[in-house]
């Protein structure tokens, strides 16, 4: 019975593990899109519209977005993945709703840019940043999953951990009290 409870927590463990890297690397890429998108929204004009600045922000919040997961994951405040989960939201939310904007008013959403590249040129940069918005749309969900699972493998673990403990001080005191009692045979 004591082994599978070992191998039980052993595979919890791993679980987290793996879940843990994918969670990071996951964050990785989504710095990475973000970095490229901004990029790229700087390549059609070096200094932006009001709506190029707007864009240049949402990316700027994925970035912080997936700077706070990672900060979750390694301290495990609740502080910081209540940040990063209300962060991830927000941007997923956005970032579609610009890709959308991207791929079905290319020349509208070029316009309000006002760029300074040859239209068939800014429409080409904008639809590789349209690609990396639905990328980053879609990895701001998975990463979302992967929070709750680590909250919850943190949950799990922290009370398995919390229960040991408890439950040896329990016995701990319970030995001292046993000692403390007068007893009519004591030694």
């Amino acid at each position: 019975m004591g082994i599978s409870m070992n191998d039980q927590s052993a595979s919890s463990i791993t679980r987290h593990d793996h879940t843990y890297k994918v969670f990071l690397f996951c964050n990785y890429i989504l710095l990475g899109a973000a970095s490229s998108c901004i990029f790229l929204t700087l390549s059609l004009r070096l200094i932006p519209s009001v709506c190029g600045f707007f864009l240049i922000l949402l990316h700027v919040l994925t970035i912080a977005g997936a700077v706070s997961g990672c900060a979750a994951a390694s301290a495990g405040a609740s502080l910081w993945y209540s940040a990063h989960m209300v962060a991830t939201v927000l941007t997923a939310i956005f970032q579609g709703s610009v890709s959308v904007l991207i791929f079905t008013r290319t020349g509208d959403f070029l316009g309000q840019l006002k760029s300074y590249v040859r239209e068939e040129d800014g429409s080409v940069i904008l639809k590789l940043a349209g690609g990396l918005s639905i990328l980053i749309f879609c990895l701001e969900w998975v990463v979302l999953t992967l929070a709750f699972f680590l909250k919850y493998y943190a949950h799990i673990i922290g009370d398995s951990r919390t229960n040991t403990v408890a439950m040896r001080s329990a016995k701990v005191q319970q030995e001292e009290d046993l000692k403390d009692w007068p007893w009519p045979f004591q030694v």
